[in-house]
């Protein structure tokens, strides 16, 4: 299972549906849609400033990842990105990699 971090802001309608049904209504709609994909949410915070919600879920793969952003994207009403979350054990697993690459003009 994979985390990630969301950002979201509501824009349009969603802003309208956010004020008539609430805030823990939309919570719920997200549990639903990660529980349709066999994921979990971890915790979600609705906030002041750049970004309306933040949270973490946690779901099997990263095309659920994908689907559920496409889906919740193509509404018009929420805007969301999404950023996976790397464990340091990820981390020191990545830095025993040993990639190639070339810089542009070397």
């Amino acid at each position: 299972m994979t985390k990630y971090l969301f950002e979201a802001n509501y824009v349009g309608d969603g802003i309208k549906g956010l004020m008539r049904e609430g805030g823990t209504k939309r919570r719920d709609a997200l549990v639903d849609a990660l529980k349709s994909v066999g994921g979990s949410l971890e915790c979600f915070y609705y906030a002041f400033g750049e970004r309306d919600v933040l949270g973490v879920f946690e779901v099997p793969a990263p095309s659920d990842a994908a689907a559920l952003s496409l889906l919740i994207n193509s509404s018009g009403s929420v805007n969301v990105r999404l950023k996976p979350l790397l464990t340091p054990e990820d981390l020191d697993e990545a830095a025993k990699k040993t990639p190639t690459y070339r810089a542009p003009g070397q």
